[in-house]
């Protein structure tokens, strides 16, 4: 059964309810130690997968360079030391791409192209192999509703990280029109908040923390309302 665009709160179809989640890493036991065998595994590896190595970086620490916004850019870069590939990789956003399947394509051609350029192909040691996760996202309530859009602001910014990825993040994956929760709630009240929906969709959330994400939904949401715009 698909999640609705958003939750309602009893019969009032006004109310935004807000989530919060945990994204679940499972291992596949497939893995890779040279880049033919990362573009052979990303063939046929379950698409949750390619979700968790786009977007799972986002909700987990990292101590990796922060130039490289996707794990298979920063195993390209730390495991196989292929500075340029790996910059190729990074700047893939998946915000650009409809569905895991096109971007599984992307990132194929991206690496087979640099396949085509070797003529001695790189290896990592075993122990440094790239192992492919799957994820499998987890959603509980936080018991918060915002009733009109003026609160949206302020719970945003009292909202975590993780819930801040549920609804404007993952919400892309589970709306028919491939949005977030925000702006298909505020499409659905009887004003439609024309220009917050067209600000909101001109935020990038790929480049980023989840923090600054944040902060700039906020910044929006207030901007466009305070500012007489809806």
């Amino acid at each position: 059964m698909r999640e609705p665009e958003h939750e309602r709160s009893g019969e009032d179809e006004s109310v935004f309810a807000i989530k919060d989640c945990a994204l679940a890493a499972i291992a596949t036991g497939r893995g890779a130690q040279n880049l033919k065998e990362l573009r052979d595994e990303l063939l046929t590896i379950d698409p949750a997968s390619v979700y968790y190595h786009f977007w799972g970086g986002l909700l987990r620490p990292t101590f990796d360079d922060p130039r490289y916004n996707n794990d298979f850019a920063r195993w390209v870069h730390s495991g196989l030391h292929n500075p340029a590939l790996a910059e190729r990789l990074s700047v893939i956003d998946p915000c650009e791409f409809g569905d895991l399947e096109s971007l599984r394509r992307e990132t194929v051609e991206v690496i087979e192209e640099a396949l085509d350029s070797m003529e001695v192909l790189p290896w990592t040691p075993r122990e440094r192999q790239f192992h492919f996760i799957r994820s499998q996202i987890v959603v509980f309530s936080t018991h918060q509703v915002v009733r009109e859009p003026i609160e949206l602001a302020d719970a945003i910014e009292a909202a975590s990280v993780s819930s801040i990825f549920y609804h404007f993040v993952d919400a892309r994956r589970r709306t028919p029109d491939g949005i977030d929760d925000f702006r298909a709630w505020l499409a659905d009240l009887d004003d439609g908040y024309p220009a917050l929906r067209a600000r909101l969709a001109g935020i990038d959330p790929f480049f980023q923390t989840l923090s600054e994400l944040r902060a700039e939904l906020v910044a929006a949401i207030r901007n466009t309302i305070e500012g007489g715009a809806s």
